[in-house]
Parts: C-alpha cells; sequence; structure tokens
C-alpha cells in the first residue's frame, strides 16, 4: 500500500479525483456518480456568507486521491458571544485506506479552532471524539405517517394470508432501503448491497380505507390542536427573521446564526433544499415563528418523503409550536405526502415532545442524530457542551446538504 498524504483540495486534477473517488465509496448510491450535483453543491456552499473560510483536503496516494474532507464554516451566537465554527463535512476514503483517512481528521482540528458537527455514523462520532470533540445529545426523531404503504409487513401467518388472499411473495419496501453506500470500517458501514424491507402489498380498498381513517383522526386531533393561533404561507426571508433570530439568542445561550441572509442562502434558490415551503405566524409586524417544509419524491420508487427542516419560534411560544405543527401535517397531506420526518434537539423554540404526540407524532430510536461541539475558549466550551442551552434542527446542519 502506497503512503498517503493530505493535500489542500486546490487543483483540477485533485478535484477530479475526487468525483472518482465518491463514486468508488458509494457504489450503491446512485447520486455519487452524479458528479455534477455534487459539484452544485459546492459551488453553493462556496457563497456561503462565510465561504472563503471553508477548507477541503485530499488524501492522495501516489497519483489517486483515496480520502476527502471539508470544513464548512458558521456562525454561532455561544452565551451571546458571535464566534465561527467549523463542520466536517463529506468525509470519505477508500476502505483499504480507512486508518489514514485519521489524517483527514487530524488536519482538520489542527486547523479549525471551533468545531460543531451533527452525525448519525457511529464510526465518525468515535474519530471525531478522540480528535477532542464532545457529545451534547442526540436529536430527537420524531414521525408522523400519512399512508398505510409506508408500513413495514409484520409476519403473516399462513391461514390470514390464504384468507386474504395475499401472495408468498411480498414485494419490497418503498422508503425503507438500507445503507446506501460503504466506505472504511472506521467512517462508513462496510460495502454491501442494500438490504431490502418488506411492505406488505395491502389491497387499494383496505389502504383507502385505513388512509381515510388517518385523515379522519388527523381532523379531529388538529381541530383542538394549536388553538386560534393563525398560520400563513411566506413568500420569502424578510427583516422580520432578522427580529426573530436576536430576540431567540436573547433567551436561548446556543444558536445557529440565522438571520434572513443566511436563511436565504440555506433555503433559497440554488440550494441543494430548494424548493422549500415557508409557513409563519406573526403577531402584528413581529414574526413569532416559522416553519421550513420540504417535499422530495424519490427516484427509487420510495413514495413521498416529507421533512420539516426547521421550525423555531420565540422562547416559550408553545402554542405557535403547536399551530405549526397543525398546518404542517395539514399541508403535507395535501401535497400527497407519505410520512413527515422530524429530527430537532428539544429547547423553549421546539414543540414539546408531548405535543408531537399528540399529533399523531410517534418516536423512532433508529437513525438518530448526534450533535458535538468543540471550542477553544473553556467558558465558552462549557455553555456548548449542555443540551439544555441550545435551539437546533436538522436544517442548521451538513446532513441535510446531500439529500435530494
Amino acid at each position: 500500500m502506497e503512503k498517503a498524504a493530505v493535500r489542500p483540495l486546490d487543483s483540477p486534477e485533485l478535484q477530479e479525483g475526487v468525483d472518482k473517488l465518491r463514486a468508488l465509496v458509494y457504489p450503491y448510491n446512485p447520486n455519487a456518480s452524479d458528479v455534477e450535483w455534487h459539484r452544485s453543491i459546492w459551488r453553493w456552499l462556496a457563497r456561503h456568507p462565510l465561504g472563503s473560510e471553508m477548507h477541503r483536503w485530499a488524501l492522495v496516494a501516489g497519483d489517486r486521491v483515496v480520502g476527502h474532507l471539508a470544513a464548512t464554516p458558521q456562525h454561532y451566537r455561544i452565551n451571546g458571544q458571535r464566534v465561527v465554527a467549523h463542520t466536517p463535512a463529506d468525509y470519505q476514503a477508500l476502505p483499504e485506506y480507512g486508518f489514514h483517512a485519521l489524517l483527514l481528521m487530524r488536519t482538520f482540528f489542527r486547523t479549525c479552532e471551533n468545531y460543531v458537527a451533527c452525525d448519525e455514523v457511529p464510526g465518525v462520532i468515535r474519530i471525531e471524539t478522540r480528535m477532542g470533540g464532545e457529545v451534547v445529545g442526540q436529536l430527537q426523531y420524531a414521525a408522523k405517517l400519512l399512508n398505510v404503504a409506508r408500513l413495514p409487513v409484520p409476519p403473516v401467518p399462513a391461514p390470514v394470508r390464504r384468507g386474504l388472499h395475499l401472495p408468498r411473495w411480498i414485494a419490497p419496501a418503498r422508503g425503507y432501503p438500507g445503507p446506501s453506500g460503504g466506505g472504511p470500517a472506521d467512517i462508513r458501514a462496510p460495502l454491501a448491497p442494500p438490504p431490502v424491507r418488506p411492505r406488505a402489498p395491502i389491497p387499494a380498498p383496505v389502504s383507502g380505507l385505513l388512509n381515510g381513517g388517518l385523515r379522519a383522526v388527523d381532523e379531529a386531533l388538529g381541530s383542538a390542536f394549536g388553538g386560534d393561533v393563525e398560520v400563513q404561507v411566506l413568500e420569502g426571508f424578510d427583516e422580520a427573521f432578522d427580529r426573530l433570530f436576536e430576540a431567540v439568542a436573547a433567551g436561548v445561550p446556543c444558536v445557529p446564526e440565522k438571520d434572513a441572509a443566511f436563511l436565504r442562502w440555506r433555503y433559497g434558490p440554488g440550494s441543494p433544499a430548494a424548493p422549500v415551503t415557508v409557513l409563519g405566524v406573526r403577531g402584528g409586524e413581529a414574526l413569532l415563528g416559522y416553519a421550513v417544509l420540504r417535499v422530495a419524491t424519490s427516484g427509487l420508487d420510495r413514495g413521498v418523503d416529507a421533512g420539516i427542516l426547521d421550525l423555531t419560534t420565540l422562547p416559550g411560544r408553545h402554542d405557535v409550536a403547536r399551530a405549526l405543527l397543525r398546518e404542517t401535517a395539514r399541508y403535507f397531506r395535501r401535497v400527497g405526502a407519505h410520512i413527515i420526518r422530524y429530527r430537532f434537539l428539544e429547547s423553549p423554540t421546539a414543540p414539546r415532545l408531548a405535543d408531537l404526540r399528540r399529533l399523531g407524532f410517534f418516536p423512532r430510536r433508529g437513525r438518530r442524530l448526534t450533535l458535538l461541539a468543540k471550542f477553544a475558549d473553556p467558558g465558552l466550551h462549557r455553555v456548548a457542551v449542555d443540551p439544555a442551552n441550545w435551539s437546533y434542527a436538522v436544517g442548521d446542519g451538513e446532513s441535510t446538504f446531500w439529500v435530494r
């Protein structure tokens, strides 16, 4: 095996090497070979307000690129102080160079003074904690079923299967793919074809009846949920978002800085998340809370996925959070979504778990994201590693950049 070294990704040749690397590391992910799409994400990241502070490195062995890591910057407010922290992004390496991939992460922590990450891969989390990152906590993962076609099939006894005229063969599940790729053992799951979870082939009349029941239950729950708070669709991110962010930052010690300019970059035209729908609650000229919603239709016959990327209210305005949740469920049902997914940290600016359960969301234990942090200033670090100090949702992190 050739000796590997870390080099700044500063030439077209190295960029082409990274493009080839991704398809080798993730052979079962159809997006891995879409070079133009990945390059469009990097062009978008370069347009970040702190884009000039982004770093990218290649792990090179001979004339081959065998690994890659980037450091994407973001402003945070920590205990009232505005600071820049970097997030490791697009961390990958060929399996035989998994050990050398530690050089990439070591370079990251030597270069970046402050660090915030949100990850679900145990191997990556172990590496980052070895380098000094500290686990803050896990994001809650709540989901709401809107279509029974997304239900995995339980074991069906033979007499019941015969009585319902179900075939012995069961169709693959839509929306339940296994890991989409592999990589070195320390970074990603081992390279293997994605497993298939089964889905019951529910007859159309039964499916329609069950889905009608879900709609009726939702309407009954929603009619008494959220009170008389009025929710409207917002056309963009105006100055009211600046004032809302400052009010949140004054009441919550740790927040990603999300003013109107950042939100336009994060969710506006050119963003991997676009197009999104923004719901909001106004009180006079003030914005009391908002939700950023995204619908994605997969090319893998998964149906329609709905995600709440961000739901932020003034601290303590649980009535606003309930109203936003109510209208979110109604919106996603109207557009034909099959399931709603929502990952977030509990905080004064987010919905309460009890309210999510009241509206029919259920907790999911698997695939939870872990928030980690490391700040050079000891005082800021003590504040940042307490999960009770954070307002944070999945859209604030790097993981949603690579989903479409």
